[in-house]
């Protein structure tokens, strides 16, 4: 990154980008996520700290832990994925995109695991073109 961020803007810059986000560790222990309130894929607060086997569903964990897995042994930098969930109107079924990168130092290190998740509904329906303040 070029320049240094005030923490505070860098907080507020991580609530509001238009994506929830989980970090987790070298060591798979849950360091943090963002919007709380929002999120699609809610978490107790209790998690940070934990393994992050305990954020996931038995029937995609040993998926998880496979891409963690590769990421650690340097053979996988990102995994993404979109499934639908009923989190629309009414509960109507809207497409999520769910990716997860590889952190590493500047060595090539692994640091651990970005996992991002974002409603892609609305840009699956984008068409032409919307130019600045149209």
């Amino acid at each position: 990154m070029i320049g240094k961020l005030p923490e505070n803007i860098l907080e507020a810059l991580l609530e509001t980008i238009p994506l929830e986000f989980s970090v987790v560790d070298a060591k798979d222990q849950v360091l943090a996520w963002n919007r709380h309130t929002t999120r699609i894929f809610k978490r107790p607060e209790g998690v940070v700290g934990k393994n992050v086997k305990n954020c996931h569903p038995p029937k995609s964990l040993d998926k998880v832990e496979k891409i963690l897995q590769e990421m650690k042994a340097g053979t996988r930098d990102k995994a993404e994925f979109w499934i639908d969930l009923p989190i629309g109107p009414d509960g109507s079924r809207e497409k999520v995109l769910i990716q997860y990168f590889a952190l590493r130092d500047a060595n090539g290190t692994y640091l651990g695991c970005l996992e991002a998740s974002q409603n892609i509904a609305t840009i699956q329906t984008l068409q032409g073109e919307k130019k600045l303040l149209d």
